[in-house]
């Protein structure tokens, strides 16, 4: 499918969740504007590099534009609802401001489940993490959530690099994508207590 694309560094959406946005550069207020007449959908993809024109990550999430809030002078704010990843195919060759590709839409893992004993083990590794980064967190909430909202919502918010948040969505089953954002939150956990170790990301 044809795919109108958000290129954003360290900007992950995950099916299921939602990415609220501000828009204000203005081939990117063209690009919400051309969806909203259209069938407002967005990808969500990182580029390889933080420059203009740079390549693009293999894999995104195609996100539906929810609420909108349109201001006076052109910018929006918007809520992304994540629906389905997609890899990318190539990209297309087009007169728009905005960048549109080419892609396949990904399977969908939403009916997996953890083991109650991965869940558990997993919770203990985002407690320890979440305390040595000083985050406050309503851990009865948490419970509350399902492994899926659980393990993607963590992937999608936590302050990894950019490699290491790719890294998660490209990953296609949710038992596999907790135990890589446990590798993940035990190595950002040892790093930031290394200072001699400041500076060095997962690639």
């Amino acid at each position: 499918m044809r795919i109108t694309i958000f290129p954003l560094p360290g900007a992950v959406l995950y099916p299921g969740l939602q990415l609220p946005l501000h828009i204000f550069e203005p081939r990117y207020r063209a690009m919400v504007s051309d969806a909203l007449a259209r069938d407002r959908r967005i990808g969500m993809i990182q580029p390889q590099r933080p420059v203009e024109g740079a390549p693009l990550y293999a894999v995104g999430c195609l996100g539906r534009i929810g609420d909108v809030e349109a201001l006076e002078d052109g910018r929006f704010n918007i809520i992304l609802e994540g629906e389905s990843r997609f890899r990318v195919l190539r990209e297309l060759d087009v007169t728009t401001p905005f960048r549109q590709i080419e892609a396949e839409l990904l399977p969908d893992d939403g009916d997996e489940v953890l083991a109650a004993i991965e869940r558990a083990s997993f919770e203990r590794e985002a407690r320890r993490f979440a305390d040595a980064q000083g985050y406050v967190v309503d851990w009865e909430q948490v419970a509350r959530l399902d492994d899926q909202s659980l393990i993607n919502g963590v992937s999608q918010i936590a302050p990894f690099d950019a490699a290491a948040k790719q890294a998660l969505l490209e990953v296609s089953g949710l038992r596999e994508r907790c135990e890589l954002l446990v590798q993940l939150m035990q190595f950002f956990g040892r790093r930031s207590d290394d200072d001699d170790e400041d500076g060095v990301t997962l690639q």
